[in-house]
């Protein structure tokens, strides 16, 4: 009955997870298809406007709701979204691993975060949309603004790192709170896009729609690399 049981989990494990993950994937990126269709036909304005609007004093739209250190806050996380910091928590990472003589894991880090930053690049080559003019923005932006870059970027750094050192981690508990830190701050990057004025509500959620697609794409190829070799066993 044991060895059933054991045979049953390693099964779900091998089969049933990846093809979940694949789903969650493809349900991301239909997701992310819809919001551009409903983008381009101008059917989120009112939703961008009004969530803009709730986040800045009526009376003065330059004005961020919440005291003086929450906009101190904001442009705080907002630096952990950066080309800089996700470069260097990157290329940490990618050391890291490669002090642990684990080549392989190192080298598909590197690859699936440049990957999906030469995918950013391209979004926003794309659609040419313009930042919002209805609010004055908190922190400097050059860039066109769909999909949000902060957003997507850190998806797909954060979530990528999480998925790919959880499965080298060798205990449940760890594995849970990788992932968990890995959302966490991805929500709360694609949240200070938002407050800060340099977004709208509908670029930041194109931007996690197709950095989280991009992510669990990134887990299925290691766990088909894992199989064959290329890359570290799971802990």
């Amino acid at each position: 009955m044991l060895t059933q049981l054991s045979n049953l989990r390693t099964f779900i494990a091998r089969e049933i997870g990846p093809l979940a993950v694949l789903g969650l994937a493809a349900a991301a990126l239909l997701l992310f298809i819809q919001i551009v269709d409903e983008v381009m036909e101008g059917e989120t304005h009112h939703f961008d406007e009004a969530v803009l609007r709730a986040l800045r004093n009526p009376a003065d739209l330059a004005d961020p709701i919440g005291p003086w250190w929450l906009e101190a806050i904001f442009r705080d996380i907002t630096a952990l979204g950066g080309t800089t910091v996700l470069t260097i928590i990157t290329l940490s990472a990618a050391g890291y691993l490669l002090m642990d003589r684990k080549r392989g894991a190192a080298l598909l880090v590197l690859a699936s975060v440049g990957g999906g930053t030469l995918v950013s690049m391209l979004l926003k080559d794309l659609f040419q949309r313009p930042r919002p003019e209805l609010v004055a923005h908190l922190v400097e932006v050059r860039s066109l603004s769909f999909p949000s870059g902060h957003a997507m970027l850190s998806a797909v750094t954060f979530l990528t790192l999480g998925a790919l050192l959880a499965r080298l981690a060798p205990h449940r508990a760890q594995k849970l709170y990788l992932l968990s830190l890995a959302t966490l701050l991805t929500l709360m990057v694609g949240a200070s896009r938002v407050y800060l004025g340099v977004h709208w509500p509908t670029d930041v959620l194109a931007g996690w729609c197709i950095g989280t697609a991009w992510a669990l794409l990134c887990w299925i190829v290691a766990l088909v690399l894992q199989r064959r070799g290329a890359i570290e066993q799971e802990g």
